[in-house]
């Protein structure tokens, strides 16, 4: 199994202030209340993490973290 969503959510954690148990794959990221410069600065941080690059449309706002997890692994693969 993957160990992609636990990394993301593990980000969330550490620099979003978020508890794991408040997050789940279906949640997206306006219903966590992550604004434009959250998805930035969690796009870069997620960049750093699993050394992917990330244009500014593959996190938006109404994506889901099960979403993220497969636009992250897809860049995985190319990478």
């Amino acid at each position: 199994m993957s160990d992609t969503y636990p990394r993301l959510v593990q980000l969330l954690v550490k620099n979003f202030g978020f508890e794991t148990d408040e997050v789940a794959p279906e949640d997206t990221f306006s219903k966590l209340e992550l604004d434009s410069l959250a998805l930035v600065e969690l796009t870069l941080t997620v960049q750093q993490e699993f050394g992917v690059k990330l244009s500014d449309d593959d996190l938006g706002a109404e994506d889901t973290l099960g979403q993220a997890v497969s636009v992250i692994e897809s860049k995985l693969v190319v990478a």
